[in-house]
């Protein structure tokens, strides 16, 4: 697990995700050897997918500890590695948004 970020000012999460979103686009085709997000798109999906993993059991595991700033921090990483998996199967967040909206 890692350790929380201090200095965090509330933000507007749809913006963030966009933007977050536009970020790891860009960075998928970069030097993998430079960029840990281009690392993700030419690995495995099974790394990934094992990243993903590991993100909820941490997330978890500070839920258990009733410890705000590490479930926002960890939180933050499960949240990047979804949006990674969602660009690498080619689902947009839009269509997440749809699906969302749908259920309520």
């Amino acid at each position: 697990m890692g350790k929380a970020t201090t200095t965090v000012c509330p933000g507007d999460l749809g913006q963030t995700l966009q933007t977050l979103m536009q970020t790891i686009r860009e960075r998928k085709t970069a030097d993998p050897l430079k960029s840990y997000t281009a690392k993700l798109f030419a690995g495995e999906i099974d790394q990934l997918l094992k990243k993903i993993g590991e993100e909820s059991t941490e997330l978890v595991m500070a839920v258990k500890d009733n410890d705000p700033h590490h479930i926002r921090y960890e939180a933050a990483d499960l949240l990047y590695h979804l949006l990674v998996v969602l660009e690498r199967s080619g689902v947009s967040l839009e269509e997440v948004a749809g699906e969302l909206n749908a259920r309520m």
